[in-house]
C-alpha cells in the first residue's frame, strides 16, 4: 500500500508472522531503473518472503527492474494493475491497463523471460464498463498465457473517473462469486482474492474457494489480525507472539539499529500505533507510541528503551497499571 508497506512496515508485521508473503509499496520501474532509486528495494532480512510490486507499462524497464530485484534478494516481483488513482493513471499504469490486457501480457512475458521468481499480477475485477465477468475472463486469459504465476483480484471494479483511490475502496461493492467463478472455471491458475477482508476466519471462508487471501487495510487498522496467521492458516507450530506487547518487544532491537543508523523513530514508530486497537489500552498506547516517535536529535537515541519500557508496561496486568498509575498522581 502506497506510504505505508514500508520495509519498516515489513519488520513490525513479521514480529507477527513468519508464514504470510508480505508485499512492498507499489513502486515505478522508471524509477528503479531511470532514477537509481535502489534504495527504494532495501529490506532486512527477516522480511523473507517478500515481494516487490511494480507499476509500468515498458515492458523492457519492468524486465529490468524485475532482474534487479531478484539479484537483490526479493522472492516475487508483482506488477499493479489495480490502483485507479489519478496519479497512476497519468503515468499510463495500475488499473488503466486492464483495457489493454495485450500490453500487461507484453510486460509479464519480458519480465517472466528475465527472471527466475515468480512474476504476479494484481488487478480488479473491471473498471468502468468494462466490468462484466466476461471483461474479467478475457484479460485473465490473457495474461496467463503469457506466464502470470497468479493473479491477486481486489473483488470491486474501478471507476477511473469519478472517484477518489480511497473511494474505490469502499463504494463499488464487493463480488466475491466472480472471483470464486474464476477459480471453479480455471483451477490451473492460481488465483488470489482481496477486497474487505478483515479477519482470519473470513480468509479461512474465502480459501474454501481460492488458493491465497491478500489483507490490506486491516494491517494498518489492527496489525493484531496476522497473530494467530501461522498456526491458523499455515500449520505453523507457533506464532512469533503470544501477547501485542511481546510483538513490540520484538521490535525494539530493530528500532535501536534503525535509530543509531539516522532513521527518524517515527518512521518505524508509525507502524505500531495500532498494535493495541480495540482493546482498553487503544488510547494510552498510541499515545505512549506517538511521543517516542516525536523524539528528535540526541533524544532519539532514547527510543528504543522508551518503546521497551511502554511495551513492559502494557503486558502488566491491569490492577498493576492502575495502581502504578494511582502511586504516580500521588
Amino acid at each position: 500500500m502506497m506510504d505505508y508497506t514500508d520495509r519498516h512496515c515489513r519488520v513490525v508485521l513479521r514480529a507477527l508472522t513468519r508464514e504470510t508473503l508480505l508485499y512492498s509499496e507499489m513502486i515505478t520501474a522508471q524509477a528503479i531503473v531511470l532514477g537509481g532509486r535502489v534504495d527504494f528495494l532495501r529490506k532486512d532480512p527477516v522480511e523473507h518472503p517478500v515481494a516487490l510490486q511494480l507499476g509500468g507499462d515498458d515492458p523492457r524497464m519492468l524486465a529490468r527492474a524485475a532482474k534487479i530485484a531478484e539479484d537483490l534478494g526479493w522472492d516475487e516481483v508483482n506488477l499493479n494493475v489495480g490502483c485507479p488513482s489519478d496519479r497512476v493513471q497519468r503515468g499510463r499504469f495500475g488499473a488503466c491497463l486492464m483495457a489493454v490486457p495485450e500490453v500487461v501480457a507484453e510486460c509479464v512475458s519480458a519480465m517472466r523471460a528475465a527472471v527466475s521468481i515468480p512474476v504476479t499480477v494484481k488487478h480488479r475485477i473491471g473498471i468502468d464498463d468494462r466490468d462484466a465477468y466476461e471483461d474479467m475472463l478475457a484479460f485473465v486469459e490473457v495474461v496467463a498465457q503469457a506466464g502470470a504465476d497468479r493473479f491477486s483480484v481486489h473483488a470491486r471494479k474501478a471507476w477511473l473517473n469519478g472517484l477518489s483511490p480511497r473511494e474505490n475502496r469502499t463504494i463499488p461493492p464487493l463480488r466475491y462469486d466472480e472471483v470464486h467463478r474464476l477459480k471453479r472455471e480455471h483451477p490451473e491458475l492460481a488465483i488470489e482474492i482481496n477486497g474487505g477482508i478483515k479477519t482470519l476466519a473470513e480468509a479461512k471462508l474465502q480459501l474454501e474457494h481460492v488458493d491465497a487471501v491478500m489483507i490490506g487495510r486491516a494491517a494498518c487498522d489492527d496489525p493484531w489480525v496476522f497473530a494467530e496467521a501461522d498456526t491458523r492458516i499455515f500449520g505453523a507450530a507457533a506464532n512469533p507472539a503470544q501477547t501485542r506487547s511481546e510483538a513490540a518487544l520484538a521490535v525494539v532491537p530493530y528500532l535501536a539499529r534503525e535509530v543509531a543508523s539516522g532513521t527518524k523513530p517515527h518512521a518505524v514508530t508509525r507502524h505500531l500505533l495500532s498494535l493495541f486497537a480495540k482493546t482498553p489500552l487503544a488510547k494510552a498506547w498510541k499515545h505512549g507510541i506517538a511521543s517516542i516517535g516525536q523524539m528528535k536529535d540526541a533524544e532519539a537515541q532514547r527510543a528504543p528503551a522508551a518503546l521497551e519500557a511502554l511495551a513492559l508496561a502494557a503486558s502488566r496486568p491491569r490492577e498493576e497499571r492502575l495502581a502504578s498509575q494511582a502511586s504516580t498522581r500521588g
